[in-house]
């Protein structure tokens, strides 16, 4: 039974009534503001208008009410019949935020301190026949860490290392403080007999085309002594049919029992429940392996196991199994450092990047949200996220839709920035359970692929210490290299571990070490100097040459975990969250946006490549069209070196509020210009264009593919500016003054290949650098058009150009054409509408070049075309009718 609601839900002081008071079934909460579950305080209270949304201008601040208050929730439900003798009944939370008691028909039944964890009460005893009544109090979390030890080092705020519960919630550099509580998970109650399942795991052991084995285990409990029970496995093809099976004998009725074991149970039946185990091997010939959506099928087989007592089917276990191998290599066969993903026994050169929650909000996030960003992450290219350690385990829907969609998942363990105490006997028993319950949770997902223990604390434990900061021992420590990868080896043997990211040192560099483990490169953006040695004070570079992307060069990391660099929101996005007349650039409200901690770097990054924004236009045109080709250069370089480089994620795909921040995507599920270019640098088939002003053009092709390419590149010079006549070239002449050059490419299964070079006046032939536009086109294999300017967009000479727009309602389509001589530098489509999916946007038009982008809302809204609006870096904006 599904316990989504009606709830009630109301707040009050910290001990102004008494908990049975509220918790009395009949007590009248008919003035109570009706709610349902999963949800939170917050959306309760925006949905029914009591509050204004956190979101517009400064109203989170308004909201901080809220964490200071105890609240109530309650419902109740119908029992048709008490259960019998073999009969229990359990109400199971998997979800509550975060300190809470529970009660049901008056009973305190237990009490939870964990937001990651799964709750289950037994209530066989207390439920009656009719009408149940459940009420669950949420206590504010200052009760629970007032007294508390405050730890030296706890990123943005002090209060959270006690308390197991999103970190984000308490403001990050990308998001505001909005602590929520509530009943963020499913609740349900479950009615059994005889016997349950208490755990499944499948683990493939080995998979070749020819043979696939894989090695079931599960777990059972029974009600009463002396039980036999079964279970029956079978894995399913796609279509039903069965394509494996086994049957395990879980528990036998004849055990013998030692001591006076016999005579307890045969006094007291139900006192003792009976635990059995059992594992099989699974056989499948000829399967159809799990892979990511770029190397093949995210093939799904569904894994049934059902559990016999007699012929009595008691309990039922069912989910999606991807028959697939998975390894992290950390050597290269000559026996140099590596870290790649093996999937198959092939390398997946992992392209995507880092996943927060998709609101701050969590418990409220709608499955559509879910199954929207990771849409657009395929769309984009992407083979793999990763979970950040600062928000969440995700939700089933986010697994579901990765298994489903062939998208690798890295997943952080819940501890972000900051020292946990490992010394408190209670602390570590809360996260023990919740490291059980999420590994038992998840370990069947084909789509997970690591577990890592958390993000940045070993680096940052060394930086702060030498720093100063930190004086004291490395509490959590054990977390991280003893309890978790303990409970792994026992739990999920078969999946590779990682204790935090970035970690690997060498030589006596910091735990950063490009040469070792994984890397996040805040030398952009954030100016660390690197190289850095362990115990070295950190030093920032905050400079136009200490944050500039042009650094991602000379980064060789084995594996970049994170990266990135800001850029606005969508005007929507904006103009729906601040108030009127504040949408300027240096307003307040355009601050508030950027919780980073220091706002030069983002004005540094600009200034040496756009130049610094004069007005709202010209930031969201500079930041975007920085963070875009920022990261473009940063992720073709990494690919160039995939030899040695075996991933890129960028640091972040997605917001959890309309801020101004590192994500691709805006809070309003909009993608930003980096998204629109990342499915070029992320696409399988790279053309890729090395250059820096005065040296040669270095012509790349990286192929991710299994096959081999064959065919020609062909790299065209293009003026920015229409020009009559003709021009001779070495290969022929083109008209307008193009040149043009071809270069034969043939290209190995997953390699990057360097095809040849141009000097840079050869290819100019007299035009300046500042006037052209550089185009890498193929033929004889398939791979995007990528096109290079050969000087930073405020070195160019970019005269203004002319859209013309025509929109066909009916098709759903808009063609836009650089009409009036001159090259259109980025051009863009908006509507003031959440969620559009755009088939191309912020791209470059050449002369008299047109371009159909085809538009539809994912939900099927009607889009607002009386609301269009067209423009460019250097073109007016046109205005479709209003």
């Amino acid at each position: 039974m599904i316990l989504s609601g009606p709830w009630k839900l109301q707040h009050f002081e910290v001990g102004e009534k008494p908990p049975l008071e509220l918790a009395a079934p009949g007590l009248d909460d008919r003035f109570w503001v009706e709610t349902h579950v999963p949800s939170d305080v917050h959306s309760t209270l925006l949905a029914r208008g009591l509050i204004d949304s956190p979101y517009y201008g400064h109203n989170d601040a308004k909201c901080r009410w809220i964490e200071r208050k105890e609240w109530w929730y309650r419902t109740t439900f119908e029992l048709e019949a008490l259960p019998g003798e073999t009969e229990r009944i359990e109400l199971v939370f998997e979800g509550l935020d975060t300190y809470a008691s529970v009660f049901v028909n008056g009973h305190e039944i237990g009490s939870a301190s964990n937001m990651f964890r799964c709750y289950t009460f037994d209530v066989t005893r207390i439920v009656r026949e009719g009408r149940n009544t459940i009420a669950v109090r949420f206590d504010p979390l200052y009760l629970h860490h007032r007294d508390k030890e405050q730890l030296e080092w706890s990123s943005y705020t002090k209060e959270r290392p006690w308390i197991r519960k999103a970190a984000m919630n308490f403001g990050w550099d990308w998001g505001p403080r909005i602590v929520t509580t509530g009943i963020w998970g499913p609740v349900r109650l479950e009615r059994r007999r005889l016997a349950k399942l208490t755990s499944v795991y499948a683990a493939t052991i080995s998979a070749t085309a020819e043979e696939a084995v894989i090695q079931i285990s599960a777990e059972v409990e029974a009600y009463r002594s002396r039980t036999a029970a079964v279970a029956a496995l079978r894995l399913l093809d796609a279509e039903g049919g069965e394509v494996a099976s086994a049957t395990l004998s879980m528990l036998d009725a004849e055990q013998p029992l030692i001591g006076g074991q016999a005579a307890l149970r045969q006094a007291f039946p139900n006192a003792i429940r009976t635990k059995g185990a059992a594992s099989a091997e699974l056989r499948v010939a000829n399967p159809r392996r799990w892979w990511t959506h770029d190397l093949g099928e995210p093939y799904l087989y569904t894994l049934e196991v059902t559990l016999l007592v007699g012929d009595e089917e008691v309990d039922r276990y069912e989910q999606p199994f991807g028959i697939r191998t998975l390894e992290l290599s950390l050597e290269q066969p000559d026996g140099s450092p590596s870290f790649a993903f093996i999937l198959n026994g092939i390398k997946v050169y992992a392209k995507g990047a880092n996943w927060i929650p998709a609101d701050h909000l969590i418990g409220s996030i709608p499955e559509s949200t879910y199954r929207g960003l990771i849409e657009l992450a395929v769309e984009g290219h992407m083979n793999m996220l990763r979970v950040w350690a600062g928000g969440i385990y995700e939700k089933e829907i986010f697994y579901e839709e990765c298994d489903r969609r062939g998208v690798l998942v890295w997943q952080d363990f819940a501890f972000a920035n900051a020292l946990f105490p490992d010394f408190n006997h209670d602390f570590m028993d809360n996260v023990r359970q919740e490291i059980i319950d999420n590994v038992k949770r998840l370990r069947n997902r084909a789509s997970l692929a690591l577990w890592c223990g958390n993000n940045e604390i070993d680096w940052l434990y060394d930086m702060k210490s030498a720093g100063g900061e930190i004086t004291g021992d490395f509490y959590g420590e054990s977390i991280y290299h003893e309890l978790i990868p303990g409970l792994l080896a026992e739990l999920d043997p078969y999946r590779p571990y990682w204790p935090s990211s970035p970690y690997g040192a060498q030589d006596g560099y910091d735990a950063n070490d490009p040469n070792q483990g994984d890397r996040h490169n805040w030398q952009v953006w954030h100016g660390s100097v690197y190289p850095r040695m362990q115990g070295e004070k950190p030093l920032l570079d905050y400079s136009i040459q200490g944050v500039t992307f042009k650094n991602f060069k000379q980064d060789f990391a084995l594996f970049s975990s994170e990266f990135g660099m800001h850029a606005s929101a969508n005007r929507y996005t904006l103009e729906k969250n601040i108030p009127e007349g504040q949408f300027t650039w240096g307003s307040a409200e355009m601050a508030y946006r950027n919780k980073d901690t220091n706002h030069r770097k983002g004005i540094l990054l600009m200034e040496g490549y756009t130049g610094i924004p004069r007005d709202i236009e010209e930031y969201m045109n500079f930041s975007m069209l920085t963070q875009a080709e920022g990261l473009k250069y940063g992720i073709e370089h990494y690919r160039r070196q995939r030899h040695r480089n075996s991933g890129a994620l960028v640091w972040q795909l997605n917001d959890s509020w309309p801020g101004t921040s590192w994500s691709m995507i805006d809070y309003e599920l909009l993608p930003k210009a980096s998204y629109y270019y990342g499915k070029t640098f992320f696409h399988p088939v790279l053309l890729s264009l090395e250059h820096e002003p005065g040296e040669p053009l270095h012509v790349w092709v990286v192929n991710d593919t299994l096959e081999q390419l064959e065919g020609t590149v062909i790299v065209t010079v293009h003026p920015l500016v229409q020009q009559g006549g003709a021009a001779k070239t070495a290969e022929g002449t083109r008209d307008g003054g193009i040149r043009q050059f071809t270069l034969t490419a043939v290209v190995p299964p997953q390699a990057a290949l360097r095809l040849g070079r141009l000097e840079e006046a050869e290819a100019l032939a007299g035009l300046a650098p500042e006037e052209v536009l550089v185009e890498l086109s193929a033929a004889g294999f398939s791979a995007p058009v990528n096109r290079y300017y050969l000087r930073d967009p405020k070195e160019l000479r970019l005269p203004a150009a002319e859209l013309d727009v025509q929109v066909d309602e009916a098709d759903q389509t808009v063609t836009v054409t650089a009409s009036g001589g001159a090259a259109a530098r980025l051009v863009k489509l908006e509507l003031p509408l959440g969620g559009v999916r755009y088939s191309d946007n912020y791209f470059d038009l050449l002369p008299g070049e047109s371009r159909t982008v085809r538009l539809r809302h994912p939900d099927g809204l009607p889009l607002p075309w009386a609301a269009l609006r067209v423009g460019a870096l250097n073109a007016a904006a046109w205005l479709g009718k209003r």
